[in-house]
């Protein structure tokens, strides 16, 4: 045999030409040593990605949530591709808002850009991250908003980068409520923020009767100071407030007040909206966002719903009155809370829900007395009313309308019909003339005697 013959034994060529080969053995052959060896890739890669690789996965729900895409977002090109953060994004999403604000410039406006739906890169400090920012097809049964995640990826060696990111994070959405209160309200069987956060309002620029503001914070704050102490003594660490009186009084501005002089928020429930059970709203108080003044509105609410159900078999989804309770302290109750409950009805609610422990402080917040609308005249036209002679005058108008709460018979113009008015409706009077000292007097009796809602004695 020649070299060229016996050479010709291993040449490929002749091994395709091979009528077993060709029939399908060979061929068998080499797909299943291809699929061992792509699988064996496959494994090893998935092993090297394992040990060399982490991820941190951060679901919808999680508060971290918006700050991780807040900060996400200062990467983006409303930075200009500065400070070298920024490898790569491909696709990005906006949330238009339109500004509160009437001064100038106000009304404009404002976009908040953050990566969008897909998988980007980001350098940040000495570590490369990668971003998957991905949408289930699945939903919340409760809101019907689909379920998000936003994973972020990085070397195992680097893994320490995440406590970084998470904490900057978590101080840049501290800035940005800086000077803000964030209210929140339920949606489903979920907190979420109502609307954008709102300017503070000062403590000072709520009026309530003299001292009553007073009892109240130094309450609050002496329940803030003592936690180990409740917890020493194996009591429950929280505080009940309930708010009572008429309408325009005052009572969710104070506690709005409240919560911005403390850095709270305010988690807020209407107890008389429809679908509000008593499932829902125990569910909602073991989700409190930390650092929240839970308010609960119209408090009596529960109690005409439970006098409909025993006289007719009312079923409605609503809130009961053993709802409310069981909420307030049941079993399911959670700890560290600061409730305030807020009714214009005292007399519907029950001896039950006043007990210490439901509820602990009871203040009332009533109609307009001399007191506050001498201290709501002074901050409306101090200034220009230096001497007090316009304040004297327009107390002596409200007096001869028999209009402040604290005045009697004697002292308010004579027997006859009494009205009393809210610090709502003298601070509207003072909206309508708000350089006009004189035109507020001269305005008085019309407006008053015009105004709804005055309650007649």
């Amino acid at each position: 045999m020649s070299p060229t013959q016996s050479g010709s034994i291993f040449n490929i060529d002749a091994l395709f030409d091979n009528p077993l080969f060709a029939g399908g053995v060979g061929l068998a052959g080499l797909g299943a040593v291809a699929a061992t060896a792509r699988k064996g890739l496959v494994v090893g890669v998935t092993a090297a990605r394992r040990r060399l690789l982490v991820n941190l996965e951060i679901g919808r729900q999680d508060p971290a949530y918006p700050w991780v895409l807040a900060w996400l977002s200062q990467l983006g090109p409303q930075r200009g591709f500065v400070a070298s953060r920024l490898t790569r994004i491909n696709n990005f999403s906006v949330t238009t808002t339109k500004s509160r604000d009437t001064g100038p410039g106000g009304g404009r406006p404002s976009f908040f850009v953050q990566p969008g739906y897909g998988k980007h890169i980001v350098r940040y400090k000495w570590a490369y991250i990668g971003v998957n920012r991905e949408k289930h097809n699945t939903a919340n049964m409760n809101t019907g908003e689909p379920h998000e995640i936003v994973q972020l990826t990085t070397l195992w060696s680097q893994r320490a980068i995440f406590d970084e990111v998470l904490e900057e994070a978590r101080a840049l959405a501290a800035r940005a409520h800086e000077g803000k209160t964030v209210v929140y309200s339920a949606r489903g069987l979920e907190w979420a923020p109502l609307g954008e956060p709102r300017k503070k309002r000062p403590l000072g620029s709520v009026v309530l009767d003299k001292g009553v503001k007073e009892r109240i914070v130094g309450d609050v704050e002496d329940f803030l100071r003592r936690q180990q102490w409740y917890v020493e003594r194996g009591i429950p660490y929280r505080r009940g407030y309930l708010l009572y009186g008429p309408p325009g009084t005052g009572k969710s501005s104070f506690i709005q007040a409240l919560a911005g002089e403390l850095n709270y928020g305010v988690a807020m429930v209407n107890l008389s909206e429809m679908g509000m059970t008593d499932d829902k709203l125990a569910f909602l108080l073991t989700k409190l966002p930390q650092r929240t003044i839970l308010l609960l509105e119209d408090a009596d609410a529960a109690f005409v719903n439970r006098r409909q159900r025993d006289a007719d078999g009312y079923s409605g989804a609503t809130v009961t009155f053993s709802g409310l309770l069981n909420a307030l302290d049941g079993v399911a109750a959670g700890e560290e809370r600061m409730v305030f409950l807020t009714t214009n009805h005292i007399d519907r609610l029950d001896a039950a829900l006043k007990r210490p422990g439901r509820v602990d402080v009871m203040e009332r917040i009533g109609e307009a007395t001399a007191y506050q609308a001498r201290e709501m005249w002074d901050r409306f036209y101090g200034d220009v009313d230096a001497d007090g002679a316009g304040r004297e005058m327009f107390l002596a108008k409200l007096r001869k309308l028999r209009l402040l709460q604290d005045d009697s018979d004697a002292t308010g113009g004579g027997a006859g019909e009494r009205r009393f008015t809210s610090p709502a409706a003298i601070q509207g009077l003072f909206l309508m003339n708000k350089e006009d000292m004189m035109g507020a007097i001269e305005m008085a009796e019309d407006y008053f005697m015009a105004e709804e809602g005055h309650t007649q004695i």
